[in-house]
């Protein structure tokens, strides 16, 4: 399946890097966050990638250009430096479709204008740029082919330490509690689509809010909750943490690297809030 990401936006809160690079091209290690996220979905057989660039669109494209594998594999140099054998390779079988989406586009935009580049496609993958996780994506797959719905996307714990507080009417609390440890799921991206989203995309809007009104609204959207490991990038203490997990080789979104020490595979489920239909175990 091709896989569409999202990579053009401005990562405002990630100022540190965003003034001079562009959030896809933030490293984590010794590889910007777009290869750990490409990386992933090739492991899974998804090597057709469509880039939604934008903001400092250039700077993406001259990366991938220069790319040089041996950064990021071991190699054999001979010949006075002038042969590099790698041993093994990651980027050789990739292909990689880049569209200037425009710098502020919504994502519902972006995805229309890469429809053109989906056209054969019954199935599609998408994804935000700087969401990382250890979900089994053959399963979610799987769960999503069966529900022969429209659109399905993961749902994941609250990441922030913030408190939920509830009140009464004369606004005396009757509760706090920690986010990550409530009821409260949240966006986590990693959708997939079947060609009919087009159908639901308006010119002008962004992809969660009137879009997916539309396919609530038709009981054709689903999602699954992730329980195992997942991470947005959005800010530098995020990144810092990223790097963290990284650095100490505990890296649980490294799947392609887990060959018989892989993360435990995540319960996954469906939820009936208004927004999911059927029941999902992963």
């Amino acid at each position: 399946m091709k896989v569409v990401i999202f990579c053009g936006g401005q990562g405002l809160r990630l100022r540190e890097y965003s003034d001079n690079v562009p959030k896809p091209l933030v490293p984590i290690g010794d590889a910007p966050v777009i290869w750990h996220l490409m990386k992933y979905y090739s492991h899974y057989g998804h090597k057709d990638f469509i880039l939604c660039l934008g903001h400092k669109a250039e700077s993406i494209k001259r990366f991938f250009l220069n790319y040089s594998e041996a950064l990021s594999r071991d190699f054999i140099l001979s010949d006075g430096g002038h042969r590099v054998e790698l041993l093994g390779s990651d980027f050789s079988d990739w292909r990689i479709t880049f569209v200037d989406t425009g710098a502020k586009a919504l994502v519902g935009e972006r995805l229309l204008l890469v429809r053109e580049h989906l056209r054969g496609e019954d199935v599609f993958l998408a994804n935000y740029v700087d969401g990382l996780t250890d979900l089994n994506l053959n399963d979610l797959i799987g769960q999503f082919q069966r529900a022969r719905c429209t659109a399905c996307f993961i749902t994941v714990p609250p990441t922030q330490t913030f408190h939920l507080v509830e009140t009464d009417d004369e606004s005396c609390v009757t509760g706090i509690n920690h986010a990550g440890t409530s009821d409260t799921w949240i966006n986590g991206g990693y959708f997939v689509f079947r060609k009919e989203i087009f159908d639901y995309l308006h010119p002008g809007e962004d992809l969660v809010d009137e879009p997916f009104q539309r396919l609530i609204a038709a009981r054709q959207l689903i999602t699954a909750r992730h329980r195992g490991f997942w991470a947005c990038m959005d800010t530098f203490k995020e990144r810092q943490q990223l790097e963290d997990l990284w650095s100490k080789g505990a890296a649980p979104w490294h799947v392609w690297a887990k060959d018989g020490a892989k993360p435990s595979v995540a319960r996954v489920q469906a939820h009936s809030n208004g927004m999911a239909i059927g029941k999902m175990t992963l």
